[in-house]
């Protein structure tokens, strides 16, 4: 049985994807680790890398390539200065040498090391060949396969046996929905609860606490800077960030100066029905336009799927309750993982596996059963928001036009995150004895109609809007 920390599902890392940019950069780490291991390291003279199936079709506009030779340069994603980023590749470029592990200098070409192929590797549409070849002419060889939410995994049957064992560090062994309320049932504890003590298993309060701070700080920073930058994202589709414009409506004139005090402004603000669906459309579109742009944002549970569960919290803390502190953070983002994780071990959270409604449709169950604890809902309840808010995205796909993370995907997360919000309130409204759809149910369905989509609607950018609508229309 897989175990799955909140810590896994919410990962802070460099946009735009997941899966294309935030795995990719942890396989190059890795291979770093793995040549050490076996003692080559210092005898390396080239890398080549190829990038394969879905990493191939849509890299270049998930900037697969960059996050490849980040990696490779050991740059850590969730504290490496973003606007380095630029100068480091563009040294790479102009030298055709690399600075591995910000270590050894070795020749490397991006045009000729990185290749991009279209055929699929059978284990998974995100595969990726690391190919290194020593002084004295031998090469090794690892293959790694990026499946979702910045997860890397090599093969299978291995990864499985790894999971397997740390997986009995847990306490409450959950795999499902039905587990998961039996075990809430026998404890006596709400969802959040039983989370939280299997996190202690593997840390103390402290690093916990700490942990999920240092979560929301990067959720709300990138709210900020999304709602405070003006211009055009970058990629060649000249799409006009939105964010900004909408914030500049909403925000009235009261002043401030850090993203704490710009959370105590807004509740400032007049709440009406269409100030509160413009207010988390805004807060959401923020922190994708931040992800789009090559910027620091939360995979949650994705990165196309980023602005999700930032703006559903943010609804809450200046919306719902502004007597809001870090334990409703905190109750929020352990409900979120722990029904992120009930997905992932059942189906994907990956778009190239599932399509969009594995990533947009994951991160809308997340919110709306974190939401639900938080108003007040029982176990059951939780779950029955997390299955409303999936229902209601079956079936929906990738389609990525140019392959860049914009169109349609930052709106689909206002859509995400406004319908987490009203599956929280029909579950509250509803006895979830007379629910008819049990969450198991639709993660199963989910995982069907994964299985059943055409492989051009998951992330290749060879269906839907990707070919329904031409560059020379944007």
């Amino acid at each position: 049985m897989e175990c799955i920390s909140v810590f896994d599902m919410l990962k802070i890392g460099v946009g735009p994807s997941s899966s294309h940019t935030l795995g990719p950069w942890r396989a190059g780490e890795r291979f770093i680790g793995e040549l050490k291991k076996k003692k080559v390291f210092n005898s390396l003279s080239n890398v080549r890398v190829e990038a394969y199936g879905s990493l191939a079709l849509t890299g270049k506009g998930h900037a697969t390539d960059i996050a490849i030779m980040m990696g490779l340069t050991g740059a850590d994603p969730v504290t490496v200065p973003i606007e380095s980023i630029e100068g480091t590749i563009q040294e790479i470029k102009e030298r055709k040498l690399l600075p591995l592990n910000n270590t050894l200098d070795i020749s490397f070409d991006p045009k000729t090391d990185i290749v991009f192929v279209r055929e699929f590797l059978p284990f998974h549409a995100n595969g990726m060949k690391f190919i290194a070849t020593l002084e004295n002419g031998k090469k090794i060889t690892e293959t790694y396969y990026s499946i979702g939410g910045g997860f890397v995994v090599k093969e299978e049957m291995a990864n499985s046996k790894r999971k397997k064992e740390k997986f009995k560090a847990f306490p409450f062994s959950i795999q499902n929905g039905v587990q998961l309320l039996a075990t809430c049932k026998a404890q006596n504890k709400s969802i959040s609860e039983i989370v939280l003590e299997n996190e202690r298993s593997l840390r103390t309060d402290a690093e916990i606490d700490e942990g999920l701070q240092r979560i929301w700080d990067t959720m709300l920073s990138s709210m900020y800077t999304g709602c405070h930058t003006e211009g055009n994202l970058p990629g060649g589709l000249n799409v006009r960030r939105r964010a900004y414009d909408s914030h500049k409506k909403l925000k009235g004139d009261l002043p401030y100066s850090t993203p704490e005090e710009w959370l105590q402004t807004i509740r400032k603000t007049e709440v009406k029905f269409r100030s509160i669906l413009k207010w988390v459309s805004c807060f959401a579109l923020s922190v994708n336009e931040v992800n789009a742009s090559l910027g620091r944002v939360v995979t949650a549970p994705t990165n196309g799927s980023a602005g999700v569960i930032p703006a559903v919290l943010m609804y809450y803390m200046v919306i719902e309750n502004h007597e809001a502190n870090f334990e409703h953070i905190k109750q929020f983002l352990l409900v979120a993982g722990e029904i992120g994780s009930i997905f992932k071990k059942g189906a994907t959270i990956s778009a190239a596996m599932g399509g969009c409604q594995a990533e947009i449709g994951v991160s809308s169950s997340m919110a709306a059963a974190a939401l639900t604890e938080l108003m007040g809902g029982t176990p059951e309840q939780v779950l029955m928001a997390a299955e409303i808010a999936m229902e209601h995205h079956l079936g929906l796909t990738c389609d990525p036009i140019a392959g860049l993370v914009q169109i349609p995907c930052i709106e689909r997360n206002c859509m995400g995150a406004i319908k987490a919000i009203n599956a929280a309130e029909l579950a509250l409204d509803a006895d979830p004895a007379n629910a008819k759809v049990p969450l198991d149910k639709v993660v199963n369905t989910m995982w069907e109609t994964a299985k059943d989509m055409s492989t051009k609607y998951k992330e290749t950018s060879e269906g839907g809007l990707a070919v329904g609508v031409f560059l020379s229309d944007c």
